[in-house]
């Protein structure tokens, strides 16, 4: 709750930074109040869930772990992004969008009732809509935005109309009184229930990016700012999968017999699409997009690999978790190393990447491991992230759910390589030396230490809950 405290009253502070002359100190400040809202989540971890507002929101492990995770997320991000803030946009709009987003984002990693989870999405997603067009002389960004918000409204109409339903059912919004409700009828629910069940799975499909509404993806990751698109793919997924893990998990579980063929089927398709729709793409933005897609699908298996029998299986809330954090931060150090190639070169296509290995070796490097991880590649985090998936579909009985994604893993690893093979194979043709912003190479030098650890040692990590 801290957290969540500290960031509205810093992105409320950045609101008045102009008129109150304060924008000078506002970044240092703000970075300042993220390792804060860090060490008061790591302060609280182990301790007894914390309710707020009438169990309205509820701060156990799981929330603690997820509010850490995005913080170092936006964290990191706000240092990649500081020649991006500064030189391409408005420091102080920029800068409350962003606090603002990720005060959104613990929303929905903590809530303990649907109204809390709808008021998190929408403080989440109104600040996207508008960085996704902050590229105010892009058409590609205008549309981006546009079609990011008008397909995120008609998803959120779902999402409301769903929980309005299981409203009428239960007559309760928070988490525990819906479970206790599941618990108590055995079985002998209404349509309307499993109505309702289906247009809340269609509302956080949307924020997922999973099939069949994975549509937006590609053109909105594209469209807005290389930057935007970095903190896109990895709050909104991260908040959003911590979002669907609880609901459906405290809440659903007593029915997975109905979603989890649904959500399965989801995932297979959503891995197809993914990693097909990933090794046609030149532009590496839209192949980072696709790839976005496809990771979605391997985080669904997390979703249909929960326990139904124990009630309140953590296991698979430490996979996910697990591998968003590998995701995350394989997605920062990709998106990192985008911006400056394309800022150098002026394209953001495979084909700028040409030599990298010659004309910025730092970069081919990190670029290649980071790559390596998101492919799943032993021994790297990526490949621990999608074992423990895999082990706990396993476990469910899921074997050729499996199966069928390490099948589309092998496919995910050729486009992965072909940007490999351009960085170290391919002639550079006469493209230009990349300059690194000087607060780049440190930072990423630093996310890849975490994210080769990640890979040693995962077993720190995928037991914390």
């Amino acid at each position: 709750m801290k957290s969540i405290i500290i960031l509205s009253g810093l992105g409320a502070l950045t609101l008045f930074s102009e008129i109150i002359n304060f924008k000078k100190w506002l970044y240092p400040i703000i970075l300042l109040g993220l390792l804060a809202c860090i060490g008061f989540a790591i302060k609280d971890w182990g301790a007894p869930a914390h309710h707020f507002y009438n169990n309205m929101m509820v701060f156990d492990n799981i929330a603690i772990a997820f509010t850490i995770l995005l913080c170092s997320i936006v964290f990191f991000w706000l240092i990649l992004a500081k020649d991006f803030l500064t030189h391409e946009t408005h420091l102080t709009d920029h800068l409350s969008l962003i606090l603002f987003a990720s005060v959104g984002a613990m929303m929905m990693v903590c809530y303990g009732n649907l109204v809390m989870l709808f008021l998190g999405i929408e403080t989440l997603s109104i600040p996207m809509y508008i960085m996704a067009g902050s590229k105010k002389n892009s058409l590609n960004s205008n549309e981006s935005a546009l079609k990011y918000f008008l397909m995120g409204a008609f998803a959120t109409g779902f999402l409301l109309y769903g929980i309005a339903l299981i409203y009428g059912v239960t007559g309760a919004f928070h988490l525990h009184t819906i479970a206790d409700y599941v618990v108590a009828e055995r079985g002998n629910y209404p349509m309307m229930f499993y109505t309702g069940i289906l247009f809340i799975l269609i509302g956080l499909s949307f924020k997922v990016s999973a099939f069949p509404f994975q549509f937006w993806a590609p053109d909105v990751y594209t469209g807005a700012p290389t930057m935007v698109t970095a903190f896109m793919s990895t709050i909104v997924k991260t908040a959003a999968f911590a979002a669907f893990y609880r609901l459906f998990n405290s809440c659903f579980a007593g029915v997975g017999d109905v979603w989890i063929k649904m959500v399965i089927a989801m995932s297979v398709a959503t891995l197809l699409i993914g990693n097909i729709g990933a090794i046609i793409q030149t532009n590496l933005k839209r192949m980072l997009a696709y790839s976005a897609i496809a990771h979605a699908g391997y985080l669904l298996i997390g979703i249909a690999s929960i326990n139904l029998t124990s009630g309140n299986d953590s296991s698979s809330g430490n996979t996910i978790f697990y591998y968003t954090l590998a995701y995350s931060i394989g997605s920062l150090i990709s998106f990192g190393i985008l911006y400056n190639v394309a800022n150098s070169t002026e394209s953001d296509s495979i084909e700028a990447f040409n030599g990298l290995g010659k004309r910025n070796p730092f970069l081919a490097f990190a670029m290649t491991i980071s790559l390596l991880s998101l492919a799943g590649i032993p021994p790297m985090a990526g490949f621990f992230g999608k074992y423990y998936l895999f082990l706990s579909a396993i476990h469910q009985g899921k074997i050729w759910l499996v199966m069928f994604a390490v099948l589309a893993s092998l496919i995910g690893i050729y486009y992965y390589l072909k940007v490999i093979i351009a960085m170290y194979f391919k002639p550079q043709e006469n493209l230009p030396s990349v300059v690194v912003k000087e607060y780049h190479k440190p930072t990423i030098a630093f996310l890849l230490i975490i994210l080769v650890a990640l890979g040693l040692a995962p077993e720190l990590f995928i037991k914390l809950f």
